[in-house]
This record gives structure tokens, sequence and C-alpha cells, in this order.
């Protein structure tokens, strides 16, 4: 019986590492992931800005058509104004004139203000594009260097994986079912130390009968409180 009870210790000690190991890489991996969201975040950043210059440019090249267009119907009615004959007509086509120019006026405004937007933000794109460009280059180094931290970590999981089949073959069926279970229910720890009456596992006083027949090892003993499998390990004096 004391030696199934040191393989279960040997067993769950490799449990432990095992689960230390598997968040290890669940960890790295994540941050593969943090870095793919990095770059793709990145890139539809710039997308964005790109798309919005291009809006901008067709409403730029949209507004220099007004502009142009109305540019012409002040030349056609400044050149008309000399045929005409009478003040009323001259009055009218001055007042269309008059509201033309003010028109020009606010389509070489609003062009002006889409060029300076277009210029702050191809600046903008221009340095994002850079960034981007260096992320790209890092991104590659830093998930291969996540990939080989994976690949070791895994190669110690492989390892004690081999450990653990040779300690479970050893053990009867029943008891691994057993130990696996109580790993299930008790957050992995399916083993406990009991010292000076009390199971480490769950702080509580164990019952002196019980805790005396741990002394002599003859049987697998449970707490009666968080059922693990109890283990003595009494003070190193």
């Amino acid at each position: 019986m004391k030696k199934r009870l040191e393989l279960l210790e040997q067993l769950q000690e490799i449990d432990l590492q095992l689960d230390s190991l598997k968040n290890s890489q669940n960890g790295l991996h994540g941050e593969i992931n943090g870095i793919d969201h990095e770059l793709d975040a990145s890139r539809e950043e710039l997308a964005g800005l790109e798309t919005r210059v291009s809006q901008l440019t067709q409403e730029k090249g949209d507004l220099e058509g007004s502009l142009a267009t109305e540019q012409e119907n002040i030349r056609r009615s400044e050149s008309h104004m000399k045929e005409i004959k009478t003040n009323k007509e001259f009055q009218a086509i001055g007042r269309e004139i008059s509201a033309a120019r003010k028109l020009t006026t606010e389509l070489e405004e609003q062009a002006l203000q889409r060029i300076g937007q277009i210029e702050e933000l191809s600046a903008e794109i221009a340095t994002k594009s850079a960034n981007l460009a260096e992320l790209e280059k890092n991104v590659v180094q830093r998930r291969e260097e996540k990939l080989t931290e994976i690949a070791a970590i895994q190669q110690d999981i492989d390892a004690d994986l081999v450990r653990r089949e040779e300690i479970t073959t050893t053990l009867p069926a029943s008891l691994i079912k057993r130990y696996n279970s109580l790993r299930e229910q008790r957050r992995g720890q399916a083993v406990a130390f009991a010292r000076d009456g009390y199971c480490l596992g769950c702080n509580m006083n164990l019952p002196p009968q019980l805790y005396n027949s741990l002394f002599k090892g003859d049987d697998m003993i449970s707490c009666p409180h968080c059922q693990r499998v109890l283990i003595l390990k009494q003070q190193q004096g």
C-alpha cells in the first residue's frame, strides 16, 4: 500500500506539472492570437484611412467639376451681358452672376477643405504604413519565438506523459479511475498531505483515530471532508 501511495503522490506531481505546462502553452497561444489581432487591427485601420482618402478624393473631384461648371456659367453670363438691351434683364443676369460667384467661393472653400484633409490623412497613412511594415516584420519574429517556446513546452509535456503512463500501468484501473474523478472534483488535486492532525488539502481537522491509522500505512485513507487520498507527511525535525 505504501508503494501505491508513493506512486499516487508522484502521479499527482506529474499531473500538476502537466497542468502548469498546458496553461503556459495556452497562454502562449493566447499571445500569438493577440499578436495576430494587433496586426489585423493595424491593417484595418490603415485600410479605413485609405478608404477615407479615396472618398475625399472623389468629393474633391466632384467639387472641382461643379466649380468648373459654375465658372463657365459666369463667363457665359458675363459675355451675354454685352448683348442685353434692357435694364431689367441686365439686373437679372447680374443677380445670377453674383449668386454663381458666391457658390464658386463656397465650392472653392469646400475643395480646399478636402485637399487639407487629404494631405493630413496622407501623412497619417505614410506613418501608419511604416509602422505596419515594422509590425509585420516583428510579428514574424515574435510568432516564431512563441512557437519555439510552445514546442519546447510540448517536449516537457511528452516526457511527463511517458512518466505518467509508466505509473498508471502499475496501478489498478479502479484506483486510477478514482484518482481521475477526484482530480476533476477537487481542482486537479486528488491527493492531500496529512500533518499534525490536519488535512492540508482542505485544512480541516482529521478524526484522531483516522489520523493515527495513517502511521500504519496499511490502508488507503481518504479525508472525510474533501475525500482526497491522504498521505502522511510529518514535519522534518
